[in-house]
């Protein structure tokens, strides 16, 4: 692993385990933020790996445009990390457009369902970069 690619994995890590805390005292909202916040930095962490420039965005769907890896290691999980985009406003801004999430805030289903994607991208990332 090279430097950058190590922190960004690193902060991955860490958003990881803040919403794996969030779900222990049941703060949906919360855990999906930081479930959506684990995945865009361990892509960013691919992509650092790659020594190409991280573009400043929260969009997974942009992140995963510019990952460019064959084989890609979350080419498997693209429809499932594309989901997480929908919590990175409405979980952070009371104001947020009305609608983005469609029942408001996320319920517990929705929250099991963003970190497990988290955990399944991490270990993914990890793999990739732990092994190449």
């Amino acid at each position: 692993m090279n430097a950058q690619d190590e922190i960004w994995l690193s902060f991955a890590r860490e958003d990881l385990r803040m919403a794996e805390l969030a779900m222990s005292a049941c703060i949906y909202n919360q855990v999906c933020f930081h479930s959506q916040q684990c995945v865009e930095k361990a892509i960013r962490a691919l992509i650092a790996r790659q020594e190409r420039l991280v573009p400043r965005t929260h969009r997974l769907t942009d992140l995963l445009e510019v990952l460019g890896l064959e084989p890609n290691p979350l080419e498997q999980m693209t429809a499932d990390i594309r989901l997480l985009e929908r919590y990175y406003i409405p979980t952070r801004y009371p104001d947020a457009l009305p609608g983005s999430v469609a029942t408001g805030l996320p319920d517990e289903t929705d929250a099991q369902e963003a970190i497990e994607v988290a955990r399944r991208v991490m270990e993914a990332v990890e793999r990739y970069l732990y092994t190449t």
